[in-house]
């Protein structure tokens, strides 16, 4: 009965993977071919979408908007990650905030965008970076996977340290940093992948155009002409490609900090 079990997975690889395995092949489907209605008898491979993305310019065109969308996320998940693991190493010395967060992670974000503009706008920072960044500065699911590798980490060790003269910053950078790179990493990885992956926040806090995110671009793209699968293929391949890259690199990482957290 192990075959069964074999072909089971395949069949559910197969139909997870067959969206991407489709984004990838329209992406370099020649533009003569989209609307030729003959697009799998007459193979071909073009790079002529790829350049239509650009055809905004740099900046203004979906490269441009790629590099910000990386610069913007890349430096929001630093941010999360410097706050998640000194309000989790504060959670582990006995500060009362571990409620505060699970609540924060049963709420749904989609409820906080109404009062979030408010605050936004009251401070004055509609239709700026800051407005990408700030609301994202500390992520409650961040904290508690942080928390949940530092509870794995001895007491005995922390104590023997402390009892050596070690302050907090020595706990921190010598001893709990270097044994929660895993947790870090896989942390850094999963709050990377979740802010670029956001499109109604993003069209929402933010009109200006030198501010679009990559992922806004691709649905105006989509509104405009959504019947060209080329272009709008290459756009989703090319903006899917960092995350592909970032999981398949700290692949292992992510999987030993999860089954860590399954045995705790």
């Amino acid at each position: 009965m192990r075959w069964l079990g074999h072909i089971f997975v395949f069949v559910v690889a197969l139909l997870v993977g067959l969206p991407f395995l489709w984004m990838a092949y329209a992406a370099f489907i020649p533009p003569d071919l989209i609307f030729s209605g003959n697009i799998f008898g007459k193979f071909g491979l073009s790079l002529a979408n790829f350049a239509v993305l650009a055809k905004d310019g740099f900046w203004e065109g979906f490269w441009g908007r790629l590099v910000f969308s990386f610069l913007v996320t890349g430096f929001t998940t630093l941010l999360q990650l410097s706050t998640g693991f000194l309000a989790a190493y504060s959670i582990r010395e006995g500060a009362k905030l571990l409620p505060f967060f699970l609540v924060m992670l049963a709420i749904p974000v989609e409820l906080l965008l109404v009062p979030l503009y408010g605050v936004l706008q009251g401070l004055h920072l509609l239709d700026t970076v800051w407005a990408l960044i700030l609301p994202f500065a500390a992520s409650p699911y961040i904290v508690y996977l942080l928390y949940q590798g530092m509870r794995g980490v001895p007491e005995e060790l922390l104590e023997a340290a402390r009892l050596d003269g070690a302050g907090h910053r020595v706990l921190l950078t010598q001893i709990l940093f270097p044994l929660l790179r895993s947790q870090l990493i896989a942390a850094g990885v999963l709050a990377f992948a979740a802010h670029w992956n956001l499109v109604l926040y993003p069209r929402i806090v933010t009109g200006e155009a030198n501010l679009k995110t990559v992922q806004t671009w691709i649905t105006d793209l989509q509104r405009q002409n959504p019947a060209d699968w080329g272009p709008l293929s290459a756009a989703a391949l090319a903006a899917t490609l960092p995350l592909v890259i970032l999981y398949l690199v700290y692949e292992r990482r992510i999987v030993e900090t999860f089954e860590e957290g399954l045995k705790g």
